[in-house]
């Protein structure tokens, strides 16, 4: 067993042994179809705390040649498999964590060049056939093993990406990068899978890709590897369980990631004729779901792992609708984004579009490929982007949020004088943004509740009675006896009584059934020849 060569199970067998922990084994079935195909360069890209690392210690652990990991398997998922035993510990495992070569080193050339000396170093230790005399690089070493042994390489590598964090100008050391793992890997017989995995997908630049023999898995589109990303919801609703801890919490604080799985071929022309839906998996943050259920705490755990500053560096990025974008975000809304233009790194912008999309491979979006739209995903994510607001010119943001408070105690008192007037401030303070319709009005009214969000699980157009909710706010389990649930409609160019009426009229409340407690009516009307706001509150 070596640190690079063959590494055996001893790190996943700590994952398995700890409290908390979720079979993704079947994650294994998947890369084993793709072994010795044409497919089998994979590059999975998701954010940090997203269990990329586990992911890599359980593939080295079921193909190092070296282990038999049968009892470490079993039953687990990958255990019922028919490829179980057909690719279990069959290869050498070659596992790099690229972040050990490129840190602290001067030059990408130097960086690489160790990597070729140590590895080398364990490979010449393992096999005898390497002669002395001729000058061997990692490539053609393990071409030779191939050809003499018959022996194929599992390449494994975590944090394929880091060089464009390490060394974010140097564009021929990035190039140079690249080229070398394309001469290394590509067409190579030897190599049986290639497993890849970074915040980025693969880097595109010039009129080809250096590594277009590999398949991208990402944020954008996870594909038949979505439900392997994270915990999805019916795992973390097991766990919520199993630790007496509230679902709703866990879904308001941590939910809101979507990744669509492939479509079945049965399904798809009837998808083509938009008759079917692809299964959608709501993915949550490993890191933040285990630190709540080991602490019993749900609450933000992202700021204890990266700073807001890297988040605002992006967002105040000089790109006509950046601002209106982000404010739209921060408000609940989702915005239309076209990612293929971005240049898959960390400095390369040329429209918002591409600062955006950066956000979704870092985490601090989500992404619906259906609509292609982007949103912020849930409560301890729009934490982040409201610090990353606290300094800087941003200054709407931060009254409104701070007024926020008093508007939500003024709309449980009844107070519909002061609610509207409060909403009145809130508009003139995004007045920037396009105030023409009601998906406009709806930006305003969710940021003037921006602080509802710690009482509440907000909802925004929810299927209710004979129509749609314009916003329902749920209070959270630990609220439920203190704060009522609220329906809101909105009304633009109308008043609040036309408002008021259609949540009775077509029975909105219905999107509350099942809850036993106090609701309160509110309807907002915008009227756009006064630009005035009116407001009426009712209980329901």
């Amino acid at each position: 067993m070596g640190m690079y060569l063959n590494p055996g199970s001893a790190a996943f067998l700590e994952a398995l042994n700890s409290e908390i922990y979720v079979d993704k084994t079947g994650l294994i079935a998947e890369t084993n179809a793709l072994i010795g195909t044409k497919q089998k360069y994979v590059c999975v890209s998701r954010p940090r705390r997203f269990g990329k690392t586990t992911a890599l210690d359980m593939l080295a652990a079921y193909y190092d040649r070296t282990q038999d990991a049968r009892e470490v398997f079993a039953g687990y998922e990958i255990a019922a498999s028919e490829s179980f035993e057909t690719h279990r510990n069959r290869y050498d495992v070659l596992q790099i964590n690229m972040i050990h070569f490129f840190t602290g080193k001067k030059e990408v050339g130097e960086a690489l060049a160790v990597l070729e000396k140590t590895i080398l170093r364990e490979i010449r230790r393992e096999y005898e056939c390497l002669d002395n005399e001729t000058e061997w690089t990692l490539a053609s070493c393990m071409n030779e093993i191939f050809a003499v042994h018959q022996r194929r390489f599992i390449v494994i590598i975590d944090e394929w990406d880091c060089i464009f964090r390490e060394y974010p100008q140097d564009k021929e050391g990035q190039t140079l990068y690249l080229d070398y793992l394309r001469n290394w890997m590509k067409d190579k017989s030897c190599i049986a899978l290639a497993y890849m995995t970074g915040i980025l997908p693969i880097k595109k630049y010039g009129k080809h890709s250096a590594l277009n023999m590999f398949d991208e898995y990402a944020m954008t589109g996870a594909f038949q590897f979505a439900r392997f990303t994270g915990f999805t919801g019916e795992e973390v609703e097991g766990f919520s369980k199993k630790y007496n801890m509230s679902f709703t919490a866990f879904q308001a604080w941590y939910d809101g990631y979507l990744l669509q799985d492939t479509i079945p071929p049965g399904e798809r022309e009837k998808y083509a004729r938009g008759e079917y839906q692809p299964k959608t998996w709501h993915i949550y943050s490993p890191l933040s779901v285990v630190r709540a259920l080991r602490t019993g705490y749900v609450q933000n755990y992202w700021n204890k792992t990266e700073t807001f500053e890297a988040l605002k560096v992006y967002i105040e990025m000089n790109f006509d609708g950046l601002r209106d974008a982000v404010i739209e975000l921060i408000a609940g809304g989702r915005r239309k984004v076209e990612t293929e233009s971005f240049q898959n790194d960390m400095t390369t912008f040329v429209t918002a579009d591409d600062v955006l999309t950066l956000l979704v491979h870092i985490g601090y979006l989500g992404y619906d490929s259906l609509t292609e739209e982007v949103f912020i995903p849930n409560k301890e994510v729009s934490d982040e982007f409201v610090n990353a607001t606290r300094t800087g010119n941003w200054e709407e943001i931060r009254r409104a949020i701070s007024a926020s408070e008093k508007l939500l105690a003024d709309t449980l008192a009844g107070d519909a004088d002061a609610v509207s007037a409060a909403i009145e401030n809130a508009h003139l303070e995004t007045s920037h943004l396009q105030y023409n319709d009601e998906n406009a009005l709806s930006y305003t009214i969710a940021l003037a509740y921006y602080s509802a969000k710690q009482y509440y699980r907000t909802m925004r157009e929810l299927p209710s009675g004979k129509g749609f909710a314009d916003m329902v706010f749920l209070p959270l389990p630990r609220f439920a006896e203190s704060h009522p649930a609220m329906v809101v409609e909105l009304k633009w160019d109308d008043t609040a009584d036309t408002a008021i009426r259609q949540i009775k009229n077509k029975q909105y409340t219905k999107a509350l059934e099942g809850y036993a407690g106090k609701i309160r009516l509110v309807g907002i009307g915008y009227d756009k020849q006064t630009r005035k706001h009116s407001c009426v509150i009712e209980e329901g």
